[in-house]
């Protein structure tokens, strides 16, 4: 079984690599807005509580968001193993994923950062509010994302390094460059195991 949390900044390519990574390892890719989203939809009670802080605009709390995660990582698909995008954002975050997964006998088995420098951040990002024409990403709003982020994947960085399972990667180079290192970083602490 493979557990894993993917850390990166907005413009860092978290999503892309964390899809990557969950079709190589046949494992689940849980994306905290996507899985919101899902159960939302499904009208289930977790959704419908998320639905009503995502309507007013508010933060799902960490306590609604770790118990939608327990629900979906019991699910018969993520029985092999999930990489969790989008969650923990913050030290305090971290922690309680730890106390809950404790609960049930599990713990992340890596934490991979995807590191990529603030210029080269700002240019993908300006790039992709080209491309998108998305408003949150104008450079100065952008530049504040990213600095308000920067802050709680440190904390979230120093939690899991504390406990020696956090791999930094570099994130510059095209999505398959980028890709090769995560791999790599990612079978020296937990193998892939082939299947005939």
């Amino acid at each position: 079984m493979t557990r894993v949390v993917i850390l990166g900044l907005i413009g860092a390519g978290k999503g892309t690599q964390a899809v990557r990574v969950a079709e190589e390892r046949d494992i689940v890719h849980i994306s905290t807005g996507d899985m919101f989203r899902a159960a939302a939809t499904a009208g289930t009670e977790l959704g419908l509580r998320a639905r009503g802080y995502m309507e007013r605009g508010e933060l799902v709390p960490d306590q609604v968001t770790i118990d939608m995660l327990l629900e979906r990582i019991s699910e018969p698909d993520a029985e092999g193993g999930f990489i969790l995008d989008g969650f923990p954002r913050t030290g305090g975050q971290a922690e309680a994923l730890e106390r809950a997964l404790a609960e049930r006998g599990l713990g992340v088995d890596v934490v991979t950062r995807i590191e990529v420098p603030q210029e080269v951040l700002l240019d993908r990002i300006a790039k992709r509010a080209d491309l998108e024409g998305r408003t949150d990403d104008r450079p100065e709003v952008a530049a504040e994302r990213l600095r308000v982020q920067r802050t709680g994947i440190e904390d979230v960085a120093r939690f899991y390094g504390a406990r020696g399972v956090l791999v930094v990667v570099d994130g510059v180079g095209s999505v398959d460059e980028v890709a090769a290192r995560l791999s790599e970083a990612l079978d020296r602490v937990s193998p892939r195991v082939e299947t005939a």
